[in-house]
């Protein structure tokens, strides 16, 4: 594992933690403005990124259409789910989880900016 990934896991472990994550939603809407030219989270349709409507729960890389790096493909190979946790991870630093991912986005240093994207994320699957 990359120094750098091993330093942000072990921050998070000794951070109260992305399991009972209490963003603010319509902070996290704000925030997801930075993600909005990629993604977007409101309807099932892909961008240059796959969409992050109902993400939250769903398991890695079988967005339908969407053609993920074989990067994404791999990490995602055995079962796991985009939940708190690993979204809040992958929000860091999404280069460093995943090498060769095709995300250019450098990822998001507040924590405070995670939980509330997160919020928005888990709102928006119910709508």
């Amino acid at each position: 594992m990359p120094p750098c990934l091993v330093l942000i896991s072990a921050g998070l472990c000794l951070w109260p933690g992305f399991a009972h994550a209490d963003g603010d939603a319509q902070a996290g809407a704000q925030v997801f403005k930075k993600c909005g030219g990629c993604h977007t989270a409101s309807e099932p349709a892909n961008r240059v990124g796959p969409s992050l409507m109902g993400v939250v729960g769903r398991p890695v890389a079988i967005f339908a259409g969407y053609g993920y790096s074989d990067a994404m493909k791999a990490f995602g190979a055995d079962g796991k789910v985009w939940d708190e946790n690993l979204l809040g991870e992958y929000l860091l630093s999404p280069k460093t989880m995943v090498t060769g991912t095709k995300m250019s986005f450098p990822g998001l240093k507040k924590l405070q900016d995670i939980e509330n994207v997160i919020a928005y994320l888990k709102i928006m699957a119910t709508k």
